[in-house]
């Protein structure tokens, strides 16, 4: 193995995986191998920043340096120091270390992380009486190590800050959805960015938000002001520069409008969207689903409605109904799309879907669910 080694790993979130497969061959990338929250793939530098500032269901992009077999902190030490960290970090870069861990050999995670720690900073005192400093908020390198029952793989995080960060959000919504998890949803339905999109319950408005960036091709890392990579020793600003040229050609100009019940959640979304410049795009009104009647002939409606979990809501089924017998009245010709983690009261939207998928909001188990929409009975 060079410095890098060829094989990269984007991280995701599970029931994404074939989605951020797709967007890494529509990015040039080659031998792409999606796995269990992950997907790996191949194609040098070039294909790590265009990873970073293109990818919009990543969350962070994973660079390995060595792979090597250890069942006890011992060998994890030694193999450690065996690397040659002078090529990744200097004495004034800070470093973190954090480990994700399946292992029966190894228990506690952050013991491993503070093993990895000890053997770069001995290494660095060894050579040259200093070393350089832990910085576990915000630091220059960040390194991670994977342990597989006695597989261990040492990678540089090249992203640093979460990809879901995409820098355009403010104060948190009671239930914020992850940009990532939203973006994601908005390409798995298979919506075409041509068609004019509502989200009648849009929160903080992030399906709004990045269902704006995608029909209008702006890169999820337009906001980000930095990436870890940035910090590597052989950093190339000029190949940066040229990653953020668009690699897709089309722009599409659909209407866009977000409501919500709620006068805060409408505040809170008009900030983020103002934050992302994206004020001509989206319209926002304050009112309730069951009083929305369609806006256009057509349309494609995606719908994140409470669960009842965090967000409490007296009688979950009954509201669940109202929004499957609202969809039935007054969206013929639409296509919706529902996503929640109450099982039981998704039961209640008393329409049959088209497609199922499941995925997961952080812990939470949840249904994605199509329905297209018809006049009388299908």
């Amino acid at each position: 193995m060079g410095k890098y080694s060829d094989v990269y790993i984007a991280k995701t979130m599970q029931g994404l995986e074939e989605v951020l497969a797709k967007e890494l061959k529509d990015l040039g990338a080659c031998r792409i191998k999606p796995g269990r929250r992950m997907v790996e793939f191949s194609g040098g530098m070039n294909i790590v920043y265009k990873a970073n500032y293109w990818l919009r269901t990543a969350l962070r992009i994973l660079v390995p340096i060595r792979s090597f077999r250890a069942i006890d902190e011992h060998q994890l030490y030694t193999e450690t120091k065996a690397i040659n960290w002078e090529k990744y970090l200097s004495l004034q870069h800070t470093f973190s270390v954090d480990s994700v861990i399946f292992s029966k050999y190894f228990n506690h995670s952050h013991y491993v992380a503070l093993k990895v720690k000890d053997a770069i900073v001995d290494q660095f005192r060894e050579k040259n009486g200093r070393r350089p400093s832990v910085n576990s908020k915000d630091p220059d390198i960040k390194i991670n190590i994977h342990i597989n029952i006695d597989r261990c793989t040492i990678s540089l995080d090249s992203s640093g800050e979460s990809l879901h960060k995409r820098g355009y959000r403010v104060d948190q919504h009671k239930t914020p959805l992850n940009e990532v998890l939203a973006a994601g949803l908005i390409m798995l339905s298979g919506w075409d960015k041509k068609t004019n999109f509502l989200d009648p319950m849009c929160g903080s408005g992030t399906f709004l938000i990045e269902a704006a960036m995608i029909s209008r091709n702006i890169p999820p890392g337009y906001y980000r002001k930095k990436y870890s990579f940035m910090n590597w020793l052989d950093y190339d600003p000029e190949l940066y520069k040229d990653i953020q040229v668009s690699p897709y050609s089309k722009q599409y100009k659909p209407k866009i409008l977000g409501k919500d019940i709620s006068f805060h959640a409408i505040a809170t979304a008009r900030e983020n969207i103002r934050r992302a410049d994206l004020m001509s795009s989206i319209s926002l009104e304050v009112g309730s689903f069951e009083t929305t009647g369609a806006p256009w002939i057509s349309g494609f409606i995606i719908i994140n409605p409470p669960y009842g979990e965090r967000i409490k809501v007296a009688a979950i089924g009954k509201l669940y109904k109202t929004i499957g017998d609202h969809l039935k009245k007054e969206f013929p010709g639409y296509k919706a799309w529902i996503f929640s983690s109450n099982f039981e009261a998704l039961k209640q939207i008393g329409l049959r879907p088209t497609v199922k998928k499941i995925l997961f909001n952080g812990p939470l188990e949840c249904k994605f669910m199509g329905f297209e929409m018809y006049e009388g009975s299908k």
